[in-house]
């Protein structure tokens, strides 16, 4: 997918079909233990009722501004070739609730030499204690600028569950936790690690301290496969690198530039991010999406 959440895309080219919404009421703030699985397999206890004011995300490693938009340079290696990477991720002003909480709807564009690869909408919600979960995505894959398909997974809908993608605290040793799941054929197991603290990282943008160090990975890719990202205290992911064998996590990214959104390219943003989510079959079993309370409309009303 885009850079949202930073994974290259595996999926089948195929949206995944609701039958039923499923509200899970865990206690929230640690594993939620699953028989007969290891503990690197374990799931995040979820708890709808954990979360207020769920759409406001401010945690200090991935604030979400609606109106704020990263744009990120790099290299994706194919092969032996180095083909141009481009990441712009728009944080909207819409949300849309899933699973019980409301959740920010952010939309990320994918560009690889050049064209778009992916466009896709991604929704985050934030609990009482700071945590950012991830309860979702609608990906459009694209070749050549030619439509190709879409995958999708929602929390709470065939087999779906969320996952953190970011901790209030971060802190290193502390054990691995899972940034969701989705069952076949979308098939995201992604979990992360905090690697490093108080790093002082330099990217096109700026020069940031006390940069915070994560590590990812998934089974689909296997264990010696990790992606590194970055996380500049009020900024966000600034940076991302890998390590390993995982020929679909070969991609480095820099924070290139900040842009506030005028009142007339935000419009544009939610405009596209609404087409996304009318396109999926998902959007049917779910309310749709609406304008963020409080936020006003293209001419700044």
């Amino acid at each position: 997918m885009a850079q949202a959440v930073i994974r290259s895309c595996q999926r089948t080219m195929a949206l995944v079909v609701p039958v039923v919404v499923t509200c899970f009421g865990l206690s929230s703030g640690g594993a939620l233990a699953q028989k007969g699985k290891a503990p690197e397999d374990t799931l995040e206890a979820f708890d709808r009722n954990n979360f207020d004011s769920s759409a406001r995300v401010d945690n200090k490693w991935f604030p979400l501004q609606p109106g704020n938009q990263l744009i990120y340079n790099g290299f994706t290696q194919e092969d032996e070739k180095r083909v141009p990477a481009r990441v712009v991720q728009t944080v909207t002003d819409l949300t849309k609730v899933i699973n019980g909480v409301r959740a920010v709807v952010v939309w990320d564009v994918d560009y690889k030499g050049g064209e778009v690869k992916e466009s896709e909408i991604v929704f985050f919600a934030q609990d009482r204690g700071g945590d950012v979960w991830l309860l979702g995505e609608l990906v459009e894959l694209y070749e050549d600028g030619d439509f190709q398909g879409s995958s999708a997974w929602i929390a709470g809908m065939d087999g779906s569950m969320p996952g953190i993608m970011m901790k209030a605290d971060p802190r290193p040793g502390t054990p691995s936790y899972s940034q969701g799941y989705a069952p076949p054929p979308f098939n995201w197991t992604d979990r992360a690690t905090v690697e490093k603290t108080g790093q002082k990282v330099c990217v096109p943008a700026g020069c940031y301290k006390d940069v915070l160090v994560i590590v990812e990975g998934s089974k689909g890719e296997g264990p010696d496969a990790q992606q590194f990202k970055y996380y500049a205290p009020g900024v966000g992911y600034i940076k991302v690198g890998w390590r390993g064998k995982g020929e679909k996590l070969r991609e480095t990214l820099e924070l290139a530039e900040i842009v506030k959104l005028t009142p007339d390219a935000l419009a544009k943003a939610r405009a596209e991010a609404l087409e996304i989510e009318k396109r999926a079959y998902l959007y049917g079993r779910t309310s749709p999406a609406e304008l963020m309370k409080g936020a006003t409309n293209a001419t700044g009303q």
